[in-house]
């Protein structure tokens, strides 16, 4: 049984070159180049040997999802497995976040929501660098590819029913606004031949609520209407992010009990609503995050196809963020060193063993514990406050690196409690 692989270029605005011929170019470059694997992908960003490639293409991302990381199976190239070449070739956009606004009254304009055409540059590389406890992004990218297959064979909303709305919640700091943007980055291009334009629409919900009574229900009713008609167009795709979704979900029930919850029960009325009838046009997707469950409305819960909660990260995660960060410094040259760090499958492999390959990823692992509790935010972070608060100067080794990082985790610990003793 064959293996899909999908294979990522993404080619350099320069470039003149045609897709045809730098699919055939990577083609032969990734099967007899051997592999490196980090996080399950597989990533070329050089091309020393390639001059037509150093010209044309700006990087090549494989993801080969968990084939790579099965026990036993370590093929030294592509071409030793049957494998399914899935090519999606594109161009990052480098255009800014684009803003736009609408009218609540003649005094009174707001800005509602933020705009991305993608892919973009500013969400280049994120989905890769983004580690979970589970196999979350492989789930949400099966979703929407589900979600649209269901579409194309025009399956009856009425009896199979898909809102293709995803609710990720929990503490802050756990990457949730960052999957909602990486996600929409990869389906721009895994899905460019199927729609000519993705576009990111990050609403600001705190907008939508107007010092004018009744005009809350109405800001929403606009927002949501202007995203109606962009989604007219078939060859376009919309991810629509609503970040602290609970401002505009918060619960019906205790709305009632305030001095004035009218206004307050429109505007979920209204969102629920919008919900409701936007979900026809199968090309949009909506991504919402909440750090407050317990204060959404339980009729939006139920409207969520995925509810998912992400809480800080495992040991096992936060040894995979701290080793993305040990590399990263290594490749800039702040760490001077020719050790590599093995990734857990390799030590799983070796028995978590001790001797000279293993000691300083056993280490890392070691810090990776004593990091319990700190969110995927500050666990990338500490790498930098480390060098700030403890370079004494000169080269900076692995060992270094990981008695300044070991540091910085005890201080983080100590002000925590500090805080903690003090309210």
């Amino acid at each position: 049984m064959s293996t899909p692989i999908h294979i990522e270029i993404c080619i350099k605005n320069s470039s003149s070159a045609t897709k045809l011929e730098v699919k055939e170019y990577v083609s032969r470059f990734v099967s007899r180049t051997r592999l490196e694997l980090q996080n399950g992908f597989l990533s070329f960003k050089t091309f020393n040997d390639e001059p037509y490639l150093a010209e044309n293409v700006y990087c090549i991302t494989c993801d080969v999802g968990d084939s790579l990381q099965l026990p036993g199976f370590q093929p030294k190239t592509l071409l030793e497995k049957k494998w399914t070449p899935c090519f999606h070739l594109y161009r990052l956009n480098g255009s800014e976040r684009e803003g736009y606004d609408i009218g609540a009254q003649e005094d009174e304009t707001i800005s509602t929501a933020s705009q991305w055409t993608l892919p973009c540059r500013e969400f280049h590389g994120l989905w890769e660098n983004l580690v979970y406890n589970s196999n979350l992004k492989d789930q949400l990218l099966s979703y929407a590819n589900t979600a649209l297959m269901f579409s194309d064979r025009q399956v009856n909303s009425h009896i199979v029913s898909c809102n293709r709305v995803v609710l990720l919640h929990g503490p802050p700091g756990t990457g949730k606004t960052s999957l909602c943007r990486a996600l929409a980055q990869k389906l721009a291009i895994r899905l460019g031949d199927r729609y000519l334009q993705t576009l990111l629409i990050e609403i600001n919900s705190h907008s939508l609520f107007s010092k004018w009574f009744s005009e809350s229900g109405k800001l929403v009713h606009r927002m949501f209407e202007d995203i109606r008609a962009k989604t007219r167009n078939p060859e376009l795709l919309i991810c629509v992010l609503i970040d602290e979704v609970e401002s505009l979900t918060a619960a019906r029930s205790a709305a009632i009990k305030g001095t004035d919850p009218s206004d307050a029960i429109r505007v979920v009325n209204a969102f629920l609503t919008q919900i409701d009838r936007i979900k026809k046009h199968s090309n949009v997707l909506i991504l919402t995050t909440s750090n407050v469950t317990g204060a959404i409305d339980v009729a939006f819960v139920d409207r969520a196809d995925i509810k998912h909660y992400i809480g800080v990260p495992s040991a096992a995660a936060a040894y995979s963020i701290y080793r993305s960060c040990f590399q990263e410094l290594s490749r800039v040259g702040i760490i001077k060193t020719g050790e590599k760090l093995l990734d857990l499958r390799a030590l799983d492999i070796l028995r978590m063993a001790e001797n000279p390959i293993t000691r300083l990823s056993l280490r890392l692992l070691d810090i990776a514990r004593q990091s319990n509790g700190f969110s995927g935010r500050t666990l990338r972070k500490l790498p930098f406050l480390a060098y700030a608060l403890y370079f004494k100067g000169g080269n900076v080794t692995a060992e270094m690196f990981l008695d300044m990082l070991e540091a910085v985790v005890q201080k983080q610990h100590k002000d925590r409690e500090n805080m903690d003793v003090e309210q």
